[in-house]
């Protein structure tokens, strides 16, 4: 069973950069597709990004394109978000995901068995 513990988070302003990680735990990191969401207070959890098992092909939101970059390091078990052009609506808590399936994860319907503890990112201007 791969456990995934997001961190990076923290308070940054409007325009500045954050990278965030998921570390996972276990030993078949490398053959899940791997993604980033975000809920923000009173809303609902959005999809942010995802990346394949291999890293090969990655997929954004609109909201997030052009700024985000999802990458993977499978010899480090790490998954990041690299965070730039930051703003006031990117205040979140962000969670990691993992699927088998790497287009499974598009789109904000897609549900966890759980959630981690997400790491927050706040905004400010």
């Amino acid at each position: 069973q791969v456990q995934l513990v997001e961190s990076g988070g923290g308070l940054v302003q409007a325009g500045g950069s954050l990278r965030l990680s998921c570390a996972a735990s276990g030993r078949t990191f490398s053959s899940y597709a791997m993604g980033w969401f975000r809920q923000a207070p009173g809303k609902e959890r959005e999809f942010v990004a995802a990346i394949s098992w291999s890293g090969g092909s990655t997929y954004y939101a609109d909201s997030v394109k052009g700024r985000f970059t999802i990458s993977r390091d499978n010899a480090k078990n790490t998954l990041y978000l690299q965070m730039n052009s930051l703003k006031s609506d990117d205040t979140a808590v962000y969670y990691c995901a993992k699927d088998w399936v790497y287009s499974a994860l598009f789109g904000s319907s897609w549900s966890a068995p759980s959630w981690g503890q997400g790491t927050q990112v706040t905004v400010f201007s």
